[in-house]
């Protein structure tokens, strides 16, 4: 038997890499730390008096994620399948951590300090934790999920608790993501999609309607939204100097390091709005290849999960993808105002520490 086993460890550890995620992962890093350090020298030299403040700290959690990736790399994924339940009570664990000793910043309370300088947000491994508890529940269950009490209900009923302790932050932006992966591993997994169309139509849509409504700033970022030149020297002014700084990229951009709206304008331009910096230097062919390097990102997430040996692989790498690719399109679609503003990060490239670490794994 240990014979067995060790085999089987031995063949997973002589599994070919996947050179073109790999390749993608870095050039994605190496452009995002570029993106940082141009985004940030004009905020990081205000601040704290030093340029490189915020670059030196994002390269830091870089070069930490790659090797964490590469230790992590070499563990059978399989071993995460016995610990899938427990995956559920960590996150909402750290969830409820949160509401003890979380610290309050901005009227949101979404991260625990270790100490004065060192603190994570239990949200971005929650996400990751969620996909594992999926991955193993719906492999479990998977004779049950073409029905719709024991399939789409049972299974979305068991996030609700997540979400409650997410919005009490609260932390709209999360909430959406690791609704928009659970509901892409559900269908993935075998659960009918009529089945989600009718939920969301009659019971996701108005939820969020009435969330909405209940919270004046979520309703003030909606109006905002339909017509950001309403208050454009207050709630407004991000969205329009986001605007004014893709605008003024044009074709091929005005040269990295040459952005304007990164002198103040945009309220911290390295953090969720750098795509408006990389639009401003970079312009439309440079916003094309960071988009295109996600698509191959994507791509190669979608044929890995259609490859994987088994279904608990598929739905870890299926969970994965959707992970980076919703918040992709929802970092980008709020930049480009194409809907409301929400603290979305873009996965590589917004300065957000911990957050760096955890995509890279």
């Amino acid at each position: 038997m240990a014979k067995k086993k060790a085999g089987k460890f031995s063949s997973f550890l002589n599994n070919p890499i996947d050179f073109t995620i790999l390749i993608t992962i870095i050039i994605l890093l190496g452009v995002g730390l570029i993106m940082v350090l141009s985004a940030s020298s004009p905020s990081a030299l205000a601040e704290t008096g030093d340029s490189y403040r915020f670059f030196n700290k994002q390269l830091i959690f870089a070069v930490l994620g790659v090797f964490a990736m590469m230790a992590i790399s070499k563990i059978d994924y399989r071993f995460y399948q016995k610990f899938y339940k427990h995956a559920w009570w960590i996150a909402l664990l750290l969830l409820i951590a949160v509401k003890i000793v979380g610290k309050e910043i901005n009227g949101s309370q979404r991260w625990i300090y270790v100490t004065e300088t060192l603190s994570f947000q239990p949200s971005e491994i929650v996400k990751f934790l969620v996909i594992v508890f999926y991955a193993g529940i719906l492999v479990k269950n998977r004779d049950q999920l073409p029905y719709f009490w024991k399939g789409l209900a049972k299974h979305i009923c068991m996030v609700l608790p997540l979400i409650l302790f997410l919005m009490l932050q609260p932390h709209f932006s999360a909430s959406i993501v690791i609704l928009g992966i659970v509901c892409v591993m559900m269908i993935v997994a075998g659960c009918k999609f009529s089945q989600f169309l009718a939920v969301g139509g009659g019971a996701g849509i108005p939820m969020a309607i009435l969330l909405i409504v209940k919270s004046p700033y979520r309703l003030q970022r909606v109006l905002t939204f339909l017509d950001p030149w309403k208050d454009a020297t207050g709630t407004g002014w991000q969205v329009i100097q986001s605007l004014y700084a893709i605008g003024s990229g044009g074709l091929f951009g005005v040269g990295l390091g040459e952005s304007k709206q990164k002198y103040l304008y945009i309220p911290e331009p390295h953090n969720d709005f750098i795509f408006s910096i990389i639009g401003e230097e970079l312009g439309f062919v440079g916003c094309a290849f960071i988009i295109l390097l996600f698509a191959i990102f994507i791509w190669r997430g979608v044929l890995i999960a259609m490859k994987a040996p088994d279904m608990f692989g598929s739905l870890l790498a299926v969970g994965i993808t959707a992970l980076v690719g919703i918040q992709v399109i929802i970092n980008i679609a709020v930049v480009t105002s194409s809907m409301p503003p929400t603290g979305m990060p873009l996965p590589f490239f917004s300065y957000r520490r911990n957050s760096i670490i955890y995509l890279t794994l």
